[in-house]
């Protein structure tokens, strides 16, 4: 005897509503083990919607990604420098696998990113950060660079001001003339508290070490007021400049 789909349709609706919850749900768990190949509920809803969830401890390589592709071509420079990022967080085999996934996804300009970045307002300072980075990996920062990070500030909340001084952080530093004069010559050692015969080594070892005590990266890092920031990043080009005179001078790179 043939039974009419409808009736079907209501039978198995009443076997299924008789099952226990989490029987039930053990069931589905197993369609979608054997017959879908999904290990979780998350990888059901990315298979049904198409792409995944925006992580938010993602969100700084998916910003650079957009950053990279922003002038039209990702060049080899960007990719450096994104891989420098995830030495900077120390990151391991497999926090980097899904930071060049985001990076990738960040070039398809695809993701909304407001609501995002107004749930990191905390980490503003460190994304912004990096996104200058990866802005002056050129050697100049175009104008869609520049709208995009000036854009994500402003959802981050971050003032024009602060930003103004994040970008000028890390902009490229003019080389020292070799024909500066003998006293800008004899600052840049007083300022390295080097002498004019100290050798390569150890004007090297000046040099970083000055710059790991001034950096503006490491005393945000450290919780230093924005005064103290700004005033570290004074100090980070003085040493830069200070550095390259004493360098092209002495004749070693």
């Amino acid at each position: 005897m043939l039974w009419p789909a409808t009736v079907l349709g209501a039978v198995a609706g009443l076997a299924l509503a008789s099952i226990p919850g989490a029987l039930l749900g053990g069931l589905l768990g197993q369609v979608l083990d054997r017959r879908l190949r999904l290990q979780s509920w998350a990888a059901l809803r990315e298979r049904l919607g198409g792409r995944a969830a925006l992580r938010d401890e993602w969100l700084l390589f998916l910003l650079l990604g957009r950053l990279a592709k922003s002038g039209g071509r990702v060049l080899p420079a960007h990719i450096k420098q994104a891989r420098a990022e995830m030495q900077r967080l120390g990151l391991d085999a497999e926090g980097q696998r899904h930071a060049v996934a985001a990076f990738a996804r960040g070039k398809t300009a695809r993701d909304s990113l407001r609501a995002p970045l107004l749930r990191q307002r905390e980490k503003s300072e460190t994304l912004l950060r990096a996104c200058w980075r990866m802005a002056w990996v050129d050697g100049r920062v175009d104008q869609a660079e520049h709208e995009l990070i000036m854009l994500w500030g402003k959802w981050l909340q971050v003032t024009p001001t602060v930003q103004a001084q994040l970008r000028d952080a890390y902009a490229p530093q003019p080389k020292a003339s070799v024909a500066s004069t003998g006293g800008a010559y004899q600052q840049a050692l007083s300022l390295l508290n080097v002498t004019a015969e100290a050798e390569p080594a150890q004007i090297k070892q000046a040099y970083r070490r000055l710059l790991s005590r001034h950096h503006p990266d490491k005393l945000a890092g450290s919780g230093a007021s924005p005064e103290v920031v700004r005033q570290g990043t004074e100090r980070t080009r003085e040493l830069h400049q200070a550095y390259d005179l004493i360098r092209q001078r002495h004749g070693f790179r």
